[in-house]
């Protein structure tokens, strides 16, 4: 077993702390990589405390997971040691459902394994995530990263930037849309940055006039403040996607009246009581509303090619990892622009 460190939860209750554990060891078709960054997802915060559903405890949580392969497989053939890699939300499935054949593994019909809070395909071996030190996946769930990026910032699009750029490629946003970006957190961000370099006009709708300036500044091309009637009254009707990040309770028939007829409304935020909407919010326009998860292993290496190419990254402020529960707090307040990302040359 290779020995590691990380900060994990012992129970829903408790805070995150050190914790030592043992990794399997690597595998005829294994990459090890070490951890160098680690983003900080919304959904740790969920998953810690049961939000969702009953967690696995110890929990290590993490899945916006960048560093340097130290070993590999004697079968591996996409990676060499000192290679740049990264590793999502997922670190296997099934591989023979329609979906995962599709390269849709993150719709896996029998469960994909998540990178943590989850079990392995014995069905009874824990998954730890990202806040470690070192990590073993299959080659085939790990990612090749550029070296043309900010390697910190490239830690969040493994979920906030598949999260955004998957419905935005599925749905083939770009030139002569009009999409709205609810939301300007960490998904809100990329889904700005993305949509604009998709060629769509991008406006942001926020009830907080404060984040114009950040909207603007992440190239959005207009703002509209959603408590403001006249700035709601002018754009009643007018959007042909709404892509919702938002992870609280909010009025879908409010935003449903802002599509045009045909209009999509794709949440990807994930509120932790049930969504409500009116049937006559989609009847009326024929619209819809949709939901869209991460993306598969293909896409997700797609999405960080394009951002090499397009030098698309995520705004983030690196912490040390003694001050994740501080950060938890500032998340829940709204207060980081956009991502954190945990130095995990800190723990």
């Amino acid at each position: 077993m290779i020995a590691a460190k990380s900060y994990a939860a012992q129970t829903a209750t408790s805070d995150l702390a050190p914790w030592d554990f043992d990794r399997r060891e690597v595998g005829p078709h294994d990459v090890q990589f070490d951890i160098m960054y680690c983003g900080v997802c919304h959904s740790d915060l969920h998953q810690i405390k049961n939000d969702w559903f009953p967690g696995i405890f110890p929990m290590v949580p993490g899945h916006e997971i960048v560093g340097k392969v130290v070993a590999v497989g004697e079968h591996v053939t996409k990676f060499k040691v000192g290679d740049l890699a990264g590793t999502g939300c997922m670190v296997d499935s099934c591989r023979t459902c329609e979906n995962c054949q599709d390269g849709l593994e993150q719709y896996c019909l029998k469960g994909n394994v998540g990178t943590y809070n989850s079990y392995e395909r014995d069905g009874k071996t824990p998954t730890y995530g990202g806040y470690s030190n070192t990590i073993v996946v299959n080659e085939d769930f790990v990612l090749h990263i550029s070296d043309k990026l900010s390697l910190p910032a490239v830690a969040p699009l493994l979920c906030a930037g598949i999260t955004t750029y998957s419905p935005l490629r599925h749905w083939n946003v770009g030139p002569g849309h009009k999409l709205a970006v609810l939301g300007l957190g960490g998904l809100g961000h990329m889904a700005v940055k993305f949509g604009v370099a998709f060629g769509a006009e991008v406006t942001v709708l926020s009830t907080s006039p404060a984040k114009e300036a950040d909207a603007k500044k992440l190239g959005a091309h207009k703002f509209v403040v959603t408590t403001d009637k006249e700035q709601v009254r002018a754009v009643k009707g007018s959007f042909d996607f709404i892509i919702d990040t938002v992870s609280a309770q909010h009025d879908f028939r409010f935003y449903l009246s802002l599509l045009r007829r045909d209009g999509v409304h794709i949440v990807v935020g994930l509120p932790s009581e049930a969504i409500q909407f009116p049937a006559f919010g989609v009847v009326n326009g024929r619209k819809s509303i949709a939901g869209s998860s991460i993306g598969g292993i293909a896409e997700t290496q797609e999405m960080l090619d394009y951002c090499a190419e397009h030098n698309i990254v995520s705004d983030i402020e690196l912490i040390d990892i003694k001050d994740i529960t501080a950060s938890y707090d500032r998340m829940l307040r709204g207060d980081v622009r956009y991502r954190f990302v945990i130095d995990m040359a800190t723990l």
